[in-house]
């Protein structure tokens, strides 16, 4: 297990997180690698306790938890898995950049929508389209059948 050194990773303008937050452990990876894959530990999984994370406002934290329930446990421990690469430092790098990725789409504030009124232009052609369509049934059904 490797705990980060003491840099700081920029998730959005006003939040960054200590490298000391970021706990990371390593494991034999099933992707790429030829015979190094079953001797070297190259799959690296991140951990962030995102609960007890100081760097997060107790807001982010919820909207965390919301975002990325999947990924976490029962704790608040979000978890991030990287076995693309072949070796360790790049699996490394890749799961920190997936990490800033899922905590900066996370902590977008969604819009509010705004109701808007339906243009009166908009409203007339439907009821006039409408209109239409009954006439054109209505003269379907009135046919003379007894021609014969």
């Amino acid at each position: 297990m490797y705990h980060g050194g003491n840099a700081m990773i920029q998730i959005n303008k006003h939040t960054a997180l200590s490298d000391e937050e970021l706990c990371f452990k390593v494991s034999r990876s099933s992707g790429p690698g030829g015979q190094n894959v079953n001797k070297l530990n190259t799959r690296v999984t991140l951990l962030l306790d995102v609960a007890r994370s100081p760097n997060l406002s107790d807001r982010q934290k919820t909207r965390v938890r919301a975002a990325l329930s999947t990924r976490m446990d029962k704790h608040g421990v979000l978890r991030v898995v990287a076995q693309k690469h072949r070796t360790q430092e790049a699996n490394r790098r890749a799961a920190v950049e997936r990490l800033v990725e899922l905590l900066i789409d996370a902590l977008k504030p969604t819009p509010i929508r705004k109701k808007t009124k339906i243009p009166a232009g908009a409203r007339e052609k439907r009821l006039r389209e409408k209109k239409q369509r009954g006439r054109l049934k209505q003269q379907r059904s009135k046919r003379d059948w007894t021609d014969d």
